[in-house]
C-alpha cells in the first residue's frame, strides 16, 4: 500500500520555505515555533506543512490565543491535521 502525498517528508526547499513563512511580529509565537521546529523538523510531512500554513495565516494574537489555549480553533483551524499541528505546537514548549 502507498504512502498518500501528504505523508511524504518535507525536503529541504520546502521546509525552508515554510520556515521563512513562519516568521511572526510577537517574540511569544516565535518561541513557539522555532522550538517545534528544532523538535520536528527532520519528520515534517507535506501534510503536516499545510496545517501550520493554515495557523500561520492567523493574526499573531489569534495565534498566540489558540497556543496559550485562550481559544478554541474553528472553521479550517478545527480540521484534524491542524490540530494535530497544533497540539504539536503547544507540546513543544514544555520541557522534555
Amino acid at each position: 500500500m502507498n504512502a498518500s502525498p501528504g505523508d511524504a517528508v518535507l525536503d529541504a526547499p520546502a521546509l525552508s520555505k515554510l520556515r521563512w513563512r513562519c516568521r511572526r511580529g510577537l517574540l511569544e509565537n516565535d518561541l513557539f515555533i522555532e522550538q517545534f521546529f528544532a523538535r520536528h523538523e527532520s519528520g515534517l510531512t507535506v501534510r503536516q506543512a499545510e496545517a501550520l500554513g493554515v495557523l500561520m495565516d492567523l493574526s499573531d494574537n489569534d495565534l498566540l490565543d489558540l497556543l496559550l489555549g485562550r481559544k478554541k480553533p474553528e472553521g479550517l483551524q478545527a480540521s484534524d491535521d491542524v490540530t494535530q499541528v497544533l497540539g504539536m505546537l503547544r507540546a513543544a514548549r514544555r520541557p522534555d
